[in-house]
């Protein structure tokens, strides 16, 4: 009862693992189907590939048709299935099944075309490790460091004075002899108690003698010098001694005072500028002497002579002003705040300067209306704290500008010019146009902004509206 038994599994083991085709209606063996006569047109492949007839099958039908007559007379033909009372198949069906599926094998698989033989080599497979090698090489490539990337550089190729290599390398007499610009005496010391730096402005020597730009110069002989003092890179809270009149050996003796933490005032560079004073024409730079106060001893202090140097700023700033532009839509009034100057040039040898604003409307190129502040005797930085108001409508905002002059009063003769800006429709400059764009998108609420002053000339070029101007 055991052979039968093991022949049948066996059997079905075989089928199962040799024979690809089925019946499309009874899921059965092709050679043991009793639902339904095999042929060609109930066969389908299974498989990893479509369940569709073959393209070399079909082909091959006309061909399979004509031999099939030959063989149905040596075949045995399929009978149904018989089953032994106990549910096995009997030895007989077994035999006639593994004849009809050799005999099905051999005549499918002589009319299958040969395939391309590929050579798969096997996939290595490996457990993931922390050491893991790679498998391409590294590229080798050289890193640099921030010490490496700039050491390339010549720090002497950007700067901006090209003669500071060689000031560096050179002593004060030999700077004296090269340049002959002349020398200043001056002295530092810082208060601890107070925390504010003292700077002493001595004398100076040996000046050169004047440089007439435009040869409006009448006296060609003698400078009038004078000194401004900053502390780098501050350059907008700046002092200036007096101006020494026809005189190349000035001697100033004057002080002042930097409000300034112990350990900034490590970080700056004091700059000394030498400035020839010219009533008649622009201020000429003579020459500077900057000493970085990081090399220096602030508390102990001392005095120093040191020769001047060129500068690379031939022209001499003019002065800063704050003001304040307000307007009001549903008044139609454009409000204007003078409320002070500092570091303006000086125009009185003696006195320093007599300052005043004059405040110009221009509505596209025509002068509306002029208003201007009183003036302050004997100072270069100036509080006016005055206000003036223009009516001006709305829809006629966007054409309106704004000249800001900048007087020396003289009782003898006409007022020395210092310095302008124009504000509005024909802006001087970029901070101008941002000023008054700030002002037009905040109506009611004052604008204050510092703007630094320009020369006649300059606004003139830029500027329509300072050509209406007097």
């Amino acid at each position: 009862m055991l052979e039968p038994l093991n022949e049948g599994f066996l059997s079905r083991i075989s089928d199962l693992l040799l024979c690809r085709w089925t019946c499309r209606h009874c899921c059965q063996k092709c050679y043991e189907s009793s639902c339904c006569q095999s042929s060609e047109d109930e066969v389908e492949i299974l498989g990893p590939f479509p369940a569709q007839t073959p393209p070399w099958l079909m082909a091959s039908r006309s061909s399979d048709k004509d031999g099939d007559s030959v063989h149905t007379a040596s075949e045995v033909p399929l009978t149904p299935r018989t089953n032994s009372p106990d549910g096995r198949r009997s030895s007989s069906d077994t035999s006639k099944s593994t004849y009809s599926l050799t005999r099905r094998i051999s005549s499918l698989e002589s009319r299958r075309p040969s395939s391309p033989l590929i050579d798969i080599k096997p996939i290595e497979f490996g457990v993931l490790s922390a050491k893991k090698e790679p498998i391409q090489p590294s590229v080798l490539r050289r890193t640099y460091t921030p010490d490496d990337y700039f050491r390339k550089f010549e720090p002497r190729l950007y700067s901006l004075d090209s003669s500071s290599d060689d000031v560096d390398s050179l002593t004060d007499e030999e700077i004296l002899s090269k340049y002959q610009l002349g020398m200043l005496h001056f002295s530092t010391q810082y208060d601890l108690l107070h925390n504010h730096l003292t700077v002493r402005v001595i004398e100076a020597r040996d000046l050169p003698p004047p440089i007439s730009h435009d040869g409006s110069r009448q006296d060609m002989a003698h400078s009038n010098p004078y000194v401004k003092i900053c502390l780098l890179p501050d350059q907008k809270n700046s002092k200036q001694t007096g101006v020494k009149r026809k005189t190349q050996k000035p001697v100033f003796e004057e002080r002042y005072t930097f409000e300034i933490p112990f350990l900034e005032a490590q970080r700056r560079t004091l700059l000394l500028t030498v400035v020839d004073f010219d009533k008649f024409s622009r201020h000429c730079v003579i020459g500077k002497v900057s000493v970085p106060l990081c090399e220096v001893d602030l508390v102990k202090g001392g005095h120093w002579w040191k020769a001047l140097i060129p500068s690379t700023q031939n022209e001499v700033e003019l002065g800063e002003l704050l003001l304040s532009l307000n307007y009001l839509p549903s008044a139609g009034r454009l409000n204007v705040d003078v409320i002070r100057a500092k570091q303006l040039l000086q125009t009185d040898v003696s006195q320093g300067s007599d300052p005043f604003v004059k405040i110009q409307l221009v509505h596209g190129l025509k002068l509306v209306k002029t208003k201007k502040t009183s003036f302050l005797r004997g100072t270069i930085d100036p509080f006016y704290n005055e206000s003036f108001s223009f009516k001006v409508p709305q829809e006629e905002l966007e054409n309106a500008s704004l000249v800001f002059t900048v007087f020396g009063h003289n009782m003898k003769s006409s007022n020395d010019f210092i310095g302008r800006i124009v504000i509005g429709q024909y802006s001087s400059g970029p901070s101008e146009s941002n000023h008054w764009r700030r002002m037009l998108n905040t109506h009611r609420t004052a604008v204050e902004q510092w703007h630094s002053l320009r020369s006649r000339a300059e606004c003139d070029r830029v500027s329509p509206a300072s050509l209406e101007v007097t």
